[in-house]
């Protein structure tokens, strides 16, 4: 039987990275798929401020997965210890900065949804979603885990495309989550919207307080 040559060997070798490639589109996927903060605040900016802004704030998030996938991925023991050692502190920024959103959300004033949304600062949706991602210990541990459990690699070039894939995956999420809700925009009402804000204020203040609480302990 003749030995593969060079150009079969490329091809072997891309579908390999194809192969890891997906297995990291489905981890973003599921890294991402969990109702959090993230999901509840996706949902409300596609109400309010349309399409737009619910990515934005979906891809910073897809931004914090990658970074943190990266570091698992890579094996950056260094950078995931100095996480670790300062996880109370982690917990003490995202806590504080869950209540904050809750608060906004809570002292809202309920209105009718503007036929044209304005999308407003998308650079700041998307530094929101990266915060809140990148201040969640939960997120960064079971990320880490995932990666290293089921990430398979066996060298650099695979670790970027196993990353590359957990970025993707985990923005198709977002497309999906945001284009869903804003399909069904034209249906929901202002009173929709205020108990939209009710709840989602009362969910992420609940949680920043456990944050806390976490941290505290």
């Amino acid at each position: 039987m003749p030995a593969p040559t060079g150009s079969r060997w490329k091809v072997l070798d891309l579908l390999d990275d194809i192969g890891i490639f997906w297995r990291g589109v489905v981890l973003g996927v599921i890294i991402a798929a969990p109702v959090g903060p993230i999901g509840l605040l996706c949902i409300r900016r596609s109400l309010e401020r349309g399409l737009a802004t619910g990515l934005a704030t979906g891809l910073g998030a897809a931004l914090a997965d990658a970074f943190f996938s990266g570091i698992a991925a890579f094996g950056i023991t260094a950078v995931l210890n100095v996480i670790t050692q300062n996880m109370p502190l982690l917990q003490v920024v995202g806590g504080l900065f869950l209540l904050i959103v809750a608060g906004h959300s809570l002292t809202r004033e309920p209105k009718p949804l503007a036929a044209e949304p304005v999308a407003g600062n998308l650079p700041a949706a998307v530094f929101s979603g990266l915060f809140l991602t990148a201040t969640n210990p939960v997120t960064i541990l079971g990320m880490s885990t995932l990666v290293v459990g089921f990430g398979n690699t066996k060298g650099p070039v695979e670790d970027g495309t196993l990353v590359a894939g957990i970025f993707i995956g985990s923005l198709l999420w977002w497309m999906f989550l945001c284009g869903g809700v804003t399909l069904l925009r034209s249906r929901v009402t202002g009173r929709t919207v205020h108990w939209i804000n009710i709840g989602t204020g009362l969910i992420l203040g609940a949680l920043g307080l456990y944050t806390l609480g976490t941290a505290l302990v």
